[in-house]
């Protein structure tokens, strides 16, 4: 079996130090966010902490992201880790000794966001080539499953922690998971890089950014998948924001429940990762199960508010095994087809576009809640990223059939 070979030295340690990662950031990001809205008992301000988690995204990508992939992945990924470190330490020796500042904190955001465009961008490009040749989906699949299987646990840890310790322990420990996880990355073999050694210079960047731009201007089926993913991942945010208030809204239901529904979400996800590390699909199927996964997954989103509550639950169970698939096909031909020393730009351009399309979408589904019926608004958003599935996805498979059926090598 493929999976056998998957567990490498390499790839073993890339996924434990992803997994001291995200422990870290669930364990800090809740208790951050909760004690701002306590402290200041305004929506507002903390709403303004959360925006400036994903302002560095708007452009930074972008411009750093030729000299990532022309650089060492590993110094980088390292190098951040390092950063973040002495961040959190900062910050427990600053909540330690002095009262709550609002402005410690988002200073706090904006520099932990910059950080983090540097470090994704770096692993994105890099963690590719520490997968196995041949276990690529098994490999997608298992990193997909990490974020949703830590956050169903660690939710309730931080809730609870929150109420326990004092922040600023909390600010130590998630700077000790970090030089966990800087000591399990110094060891991975290699460091990715692409350079031939000589002097960056101004030019080459500018050359490297063009570079960039016209590949994707080339690649039309990246191009169409790209924009289809910074619509799909702007509708499932903004629609959460009405589904959210119809649940404290309509009679019958509550807040509770829709807990309970986004925990059948990620049992769904659970379960398809773990299918999907069994049971690779071929690659001559990647593009006919993509094109109807997307098609489905919309329908669902339309027709959710108007379900009784149990078919909500089997919906959104539905939806995050099927979502989940989707990723991990869409993961593993992506970057089979994209050159080794332009994922960094091509991650960082998804990036700008998923931001810019958050922020249309959000303002979006304020508008409509304010103008429409909750689910008539979840409905009109839906129906609009299933047309853009149609137009993007469906219509143009001439040129994106190549890019789902991409191998490496």
């Amino acid at each position: 079996m493929k999976g056998k070979g998957l567990w490498t030295r390499d790839y073993t340690r890339i996924t434990l130090a992803s997994i001291l990662s995200i422990i870290g950031g669930e364990a800090i990001n809740l208790p951050v966010s909760l004690l701002v809205f306590d402290e200041t008992k305004s929506t507002l301000l903390s709403a303004l902490v959360m925006m400036c988690g994903f302002l560095p995204d708007l452009l930074l990508g972008v411009l750093v992201a030729p000299v990532i992939d022309r650089s060492r992945k590993k110094r980088w990924i390292v190098g951040m880790d390092a950063l973040l470190m002495g961040v959190y330490l900062a910050m427990a020796a600053f909540t330690h000794i002095g009262p709550f500042h609002y402005g410690l904190y988002v200073a706090f955001t904006l520099v932990t966001a910059t950080v983090s465009v540097f470090y994704r961008l770096a692993y994105s490009a890099w963690f590719p080539d520490l997968i196995p040749s041949g276990c690529e989906q098994q490999g997608y699949a298992v990193s997909g499953t990490l974020y949703p299987l830590i956050s169903i646990v660690m939710s309730p840890v931080a809730a609870f922690l929150y109420t326990r310790i004092s922040v600023p322990t909390m600010f130590l420990g998630v700077a000790a998971l970090l030089a966990l996880s800087i000591a399990v990355e110094v060891g991975i073999r290699g460091d990715g890089a692409q350079s031939t050694g000589e002097r960056y210079t101004l030019r080459k960047w500018r050359s490297d950014l063009a570079a960039g731009f016209q590949f994707i201007r080339r690649e039309k089926g990246i191009r169409n998948i790209y924009t289809y993913m910074s619509f799909a991942s702007a509708s499932g945010e903004s629609t959460a924001i009405l589904i959210r208030a119809y649940f404290q809204t309509a009679p019958g239901l509550s807040v509770t429940m829709l807990g309970l529904m986004s925990s059948a979400e990620m049992i769904g996800r659970l379960i398809s990762g773990a299918a999907q590390y069994r049971f690779t699909v071929p690659p001559k199927r990647r593009y006919g199960v993509t094109r109807f996964v997307y098609v489905f997954y919309q329908l669902m989103d339309m027709l959710l508010l108007f379900m009784p509550y149990g078919a909500m639950l089997a919906n959104r169970f539905a939806c995050g095994a099927l979502g989940t698939l989707s990723a991990t096909l869409r993961s593993t031909a992506v970057n089979s087809y994209l050159p080794a020393d332009l994922r960094a730009r091509m991650n960082a351009l998804f990036d700008t576009m998923g931001a810019c399309a958050m922020l249309l979408f959000e303002l979006l589904a304020g508008v409509l809640g304010q103008a429409l019926a909750y689910r008539t608004g979840v409905a009109l958003i839906s129906g609009l990223t299933l047309l853009a599935a149609v137009a993007l996805i469906l219509l143009p498979a001439k040129v994106n059939r190549p890019v789902y059926e991409a191998t490496r090598g």
